[in-house]
């Protein structure tokens, strides 16, 4: 974990010192550019829609504790269980007490699971737990990698390294190091339906809450979420408080913007899901558990996000919905990668959440990095002022410094 502008730079030279990262990340960055201004051109009115959904998330922050209060009454209402966590040591223990101990878990990709540690907590209280999503199983077999954009989180990793990951790791000798990506896909899909099927936990994230109707909004092309949701008996959806938005039509609305600001437009399933699964086809009486899950539980997370709303410049950051745009147009991240970044977050929308969620002494040094050249602000669906927010906190890093030396 970086902690001085000497260990992030160090991590940049490291990584521009690898030709066969460079190539990948350049290769990477420019077909998720390429697409994007094609689902653009293609459905002129995304456009008008992220205008509606950038005026939804400014009402929506302007009035997150009454949205918050709500969202929990609704889930209540919905027959589920919801939860407050005021940080990242709070959010394991209420979803640790949930799972209990010596279960399997099934995860969808999430990346307020990976800001609090959940995947390695859980693994540690003595439960198997598997990640669904491709990208993120394959990080979960290379050791010491991280998400290094929130939609694609293997954009930095080759072919190679996945085959010989998944051979080492996983014992699946069929493949080589000419197999096809269909071959990768094939046998992680064999794996992965045996643990489906006798899975007693799923957990997922959020693309976006309706605090209207208590309802979880997630937007996938694997299936994976749809199945880690509805397979197993206990469903537990973890999202962080930014995420909530008041109703469901505006929760549908973010999670078509996110998809298209990422290039996967249409997208192949969008879920919602609000409470457990029930029937009234006899007589029309209520009952809960029907193919799907029994339990539903919804642990909200706020891990400095209420202190960001103090500040005015930091509170545009809580707009952010996670589509990683910024990160394919920024000179910078196309330079260093993976490794302008820390934790789950990266690029120029990581430096804000790193500073939101771990603090000026981890997002300072990575700050650094930025050039200003305002890319970002650019291509934010929301128009999210990037530059202000980072410089903002290079400000503060930079004070620091100074007083430090001073002192």
């Amino acid at each position: 974990m970086p902690t001085t502008y000497r260990d992030v730079v160090s991590r940049a030279l490291r990584f521009r010192e690898d030709p066969k990262a460079v190539e990948l990340l350049n290769k990477v960055v420019s077909s998720v550019s390429s697409r994007v201004y094609r689902v653009l051109e293609s459905y002129p009115y995304l456009e008008y829609l992220a205008k509606e959904v950038s005026e939804v998330k400014r009402y929506s922050i302007a009035n997150l504790d009454r949205l918050l209060k709500q969202a929990m009454e609704s889930v209540e209402r919905v027959g589920g269980r919801a939860y407050l966590a005021k940080d990242s040591e709070e959010a394991r223990r209420i979803v640790g007490e949930i799972v209990g101990e010596g279960q399997i878990v099934i995860k969808s990709k999430s990346m307020i699971t990976e800001e609090i540690g959940l995947r390695e907590y859980l693994e540690e209280r003595g439960n198997e737990v598997w990640e669904t999503d491709l990208g993120m199983l394959i990080l979960q077999y290379l050791e010491g990698e991280r998400p290094t954009h929130p939609v694609i989180p293997v954009l930095h990793v080759s072919k190679e390294r996945i085959i010989r990951a998944f051979k080492s790791r996983l014992g699946l000798k069929d493949l080589d190091e000419g197999s096809p990506p269909e071959k990768i896909v094939e046998l992680a899909r064999r794996i992965l339906r045996e643990k489906f099927i006798k899975a007693t936990i799923g957990i997922t994230g959020a693309n976006a809450f309706a605090a209207d109707s208590g309802a979880v909004v997630i937007v996938e092309n694997e299936s994976n979420a749809r199945l880690t949701s509805a397979l197993p008996p206990k469903h537990i959806a973890v999202t962080s408080i930014d995420k909530i938005v008041p109703t469901l039509g505006d929760a549908v609305k973010v999670a078509f913007v996110q998809a298209a600001y990422t290039g996967l437009y249409p997208p192949t399933y969008i879920n919602i899901i609000a409470g457990p699964s029930s029937t009234a086809d006899i007589e029309y009486e209520r009952v809960v558990g029907a193919h799907g899950p029994r339990e539903y539980h919804v642990v909200f997370i706020d891990n400095g996000r209420v202190g960001a709303l103090d500040d005015p410049v930091m509170m545009d950051m809580m707009r952010c919905i996670r589509c990683g745009r910024c990160l394919i147009e920024c000179p910078a991240y196309q330079s260093f990668g993976p490794s302008w970044g820390s934790g789950p977050y990266s690029g120029p929308m990581g430096v804000g959440w790193i500073y939101i969620t771990r603090g000026i002494d981890e997002a300072g040094p990575l700050s650094m990095l930025c050039m200003h050249a305002g890319n970002c602000v650019e291509v934010c669906p929301l128009s999210i002022d990037l530059p202000s927010i980072i410089q903002r906190i290079k400000s503060m890093y930079v004070s620091r410094i100074m007083g430090s030396e001073e002192s």
